[in-house]
């Protein structure tokens, strides 16, 4: 998950190049190394949503996907 710099900084999009604002949270593990409640966090924009969520998928690793809060 990419952080903010600073307070009021937006959260970027996880997809390599992307630098426009984060608006979901995808929600994954992998389970053959992560217990079942763990979570770990990509963050995507509206264009990035659909294709870093088809790659967790594929794998078995997409959990949930949930809004940005804000």
């Amino acid at each position: 998950m990419t952080q903010p710099d600073g307070p009021g900084e937006p959260l970027i999009c996880s997809a390599k190049g992307c630098q426009e604002a984060a608006g979901y949270t995808l929600l994954w593990n992998n389970p053959k190394i992560h217990t079942p409640d763990r979570r770990k966090q990509w963050l995507a924009c509206p264009d990035h949503r659909e294709s870093l969520a088809a790659f967790l998928s594929a794998r078995g690793f997409l959990r949930d996907i949930e809004p940005v809060a804000g």
